[in-house]
């Protein structure tokens, strides 16, 4: 059986008849400092390789779920016939998606391989969730526009980044401000798909409602660090590197959070990026309130982008053509489509 839960002192009742800890070093002699859980090894591995905190969260989780599904008996006890059950008890009884299993047998091989050093097997009798072949959803020129006609502020600011320059949902939350470069009218996306730099346009449509954005953004992390605060998570590593470089405007979210969060190892407060479900809401009311029949999501204008533009960032052949045959060009030379629907 394996512990995941850390329980209260050892014993109440040897303090209530005075057996301190000191008399019992003394007759047994030093404690052996206990070992780190499991669970905690694993979040130190996932931490010690850069890996993301959804992807911890999800490892964590398909982890703490085999574990449970086999009765709480300890991983190390176990192996490839007890991950093959799991993942085949996800295909064909629960019928996820192959997504879904392929992220548990991820989160597994990650367990046994990076924490317990143990390579398993091929896993020859699994059953694979079937992956289905579909087409993404694209919306016209004339949906794009009605969409974006019924949002403002900020998530049409967002909306239109999504749109004019292709950004996934989370690219766009997480751009900083030093990643936007108005005189080379291109933004910079930092570990974006596949751990991957790129490099895409800033439509022209969007240049002055960003500049007016990014001037409140400036005056609120003034106030910030007037009151103590103004800080921001860094990747990697950058903040033992740098210590006060987490203050700085650069490394400031194009889009924070309203509100601040006092983070509990350094005891900065800190203000995130915008969270994403803020612009799915709006993006999904807005949808609605058109009248489109089509499942309209944020990840729908970059689709939408691709196939209005014919530009996106996969390298991959055969994953391009799914978005209707999309050069991959760079920005350079390359008109947004939002600046053909706004600056025509």
């Amino acid at each position: 059986m394996v512990t995941l839960h850390v329980t209260g002192p050892v014993s109440y009742a040897a303090a209530a008849r005075n057996t301190t800890p000191a008399r019992a070093v003394r007759e047994t002699g030093p404690v052996a400092a206990p070992k780190p859980r499991l669970l905690d090894r694993v979040r130190d591995a996932i931490r010690a390789r850069h890996y993301s905190r959804r992807t911890e969260k999800a490892y964590v989780h398909w982890i703490k779920r085999y574990i449970f599904f086999h009765g709480t008996r300890h991983p190390a006890e176990m192996g490839a016939a007890e991950v093959t059950q799991l993942l085949t008890s996800l295909a064909v009884r629960d019928q996820v998606a192959a997504s879904t299993q392929n992220q548990a047998l991820s989160a597994l091989l990650f367990l046994y391989r990076d924490v317990l050093g143990v390579e398993l097997p091929w896993l020859a009798d699994l059953a694979r969730a079937k992956r289905p072949q579909r087409l993404p959803v694209v919306l016209t020129r004339e949906e794009v526009r009605a969409v974006l006609g019924r949002l403002d502020g900020v998530p049409r600011l967002m909306d239109v980044l999504l749109y004019g320059a292709g950004l996934r949902l989370l690219e766009c939350c997480r751009l900083r401000v030093k990643d936007v470069d108005f005189g080379a009218n291109q933004i910079v996306i930092r570990d974006g798909k596949g751990n991957k730099d790129r490099v895409t346009m800033l439509p022209a449509a969007v240049r002055a409602d960003l500049a007016r954005h990014l001037e409140h953004v400036r005056k609120q992390h003034q106030v910030d660090l007037r009151q103590g605060a103004g800080w921001v998570e860094l990747p990697w590593a950058l903040a033992r590197k740098y210590p006060n470089a987490g203050r700085e405007w650069g490394w400031r979210s194009v889009f924070p959070a309203t509100r601040m969060y006092v983070e509990r190892l350094t005891g900065q407060r800190r203000r995130h990026h915008l969270h994403e479900s803020v612009l799915q809401r709006a993006v999904k009311e807005a949808a609605r309130g058109t009248g489109i029949a089509k499942r309209a999501t944020c990840h729908t204008f970059r689709h939408s982008f691709a196939t209005h533009q014919e530009l996106l960032g996969h390298r991959d052949v055969t994953t391009t053509m799914i978005y209707t045959h999309v050069l991959n060009r760079g920005p350079g030379g390359v008109r947004s489509p939002a600046d053909r629907m706004f600056l025509a």
